[in-house]
């Protein structure tokens, strides 16, 4: 079984508002596989020392940089990085401006000049998602424990086809089950569609906890809560998740959260 090393990226912009509403974010999240510890190295290094300063001076913060609880276990480790964007066309724009950045590529030459015998991850990908409309906007977790004790759950439900999937979106919505998130205290970071992806049509969101015995009391609360109850057995919203994927991740050190 291959190891895999996930980074997550945040990319925060101030709100804008219009009519009192503020602008729907969109997020992009990396994903770097990797195998060995010196990939690793490699990784933490680029990430800490090159590619978050480099955002922090283009005015992007909230960046959170993550790595699997599975990878100790696992072949292929991964790290996600994941940032919201003001628009989509910060996807290409933000490389250009690294391109030009000579402090962003002095302090990641060793990753950005790796040659193919020794590359610094085994693959990456990138989903690209749009927030809610009910929670247009990434929000900070509120969390007490150290960064080694939290656990950031990241969660993907696909759907049979895009019409049962914007019902779930809506359940979601105008269905409330963000609402019953909040009034749980789940610490949602984020909820969003995948817009391009390998496992569409899927959503895609992420809550935290201080702790894995924290996240699994909240989840027992969650499914013996009488308005879930009520609101899974609703004629409606029956049968609008095909498959459900869980990646439970911890913040680095160097994580802006």
């Amino acid at each position: 079984m291959k190891n895999i090393f996930i980074t997550i990226l945040l990319i925060y912009s101030s709100p804008v508002f219009s009519n009192n509403k503020p602008n729907k974010e969109f997020y992009q999240v990396t994903i770097y596989h990797f195998t060995t510890a010196q990939q690793e190295r490699s990784l933490d290094n680029y990430f800490e020392k090159a590619l978050l300063p480099a955002l922090h001076r283009n005015g992007i913060s909230k960046i959170g940089i993550f790595k699997s609880l599975a990878n100790d276990t696992v072949t292929d480790k991964t790290v996600y990085v994941f940032m919201p964007l003001k628009n989509l066309e910060l996807v290409t724009s933000l490389q250009t401006k690294l391109d030009k950045d000579s402090i962003y590529k002095k302090a990641g030459a060793e990753y950005l000049n790796a040659v193919y015998t020794s590359p610094p991850y085994t693959r990456m990908e990138i989903i690209l998602t749009e927030a809610f409309p009910l929670a247009p906007q990434m929000q900070l977790p509120k969390l007490n424990a150290a960064k080694n004790e939290r656990v950031y759950e990241l969660r993907s439900y696909e759907s049979a086809t895009e019409k049962i999937f914007d019902n779930k979106v809506r359940m979601f919505n105008e269905g409330d089950e963000i609402g019953l998130f909040k009034r749980l205290n789940f610490n949602a970071v984020f909820y969003s569609r995948v817009l391009s992806g390998s496992k569409m049509p899927n959503l895609l969101y992420m809550t935290c906890f201080e702790s894995k015995a924290d996240r699994d009391a909240h989840w027992k609360t969650f499914g013996e809560d009488p308005y879930w109850k009520k609101l899974s057995a609703m004629e409606e919203y029956q049968h609008n998740v095909s498959h459900i994927d869980i990646y439970f991740l911890r913040p680095t050190e160097y994580s802006d959260f």
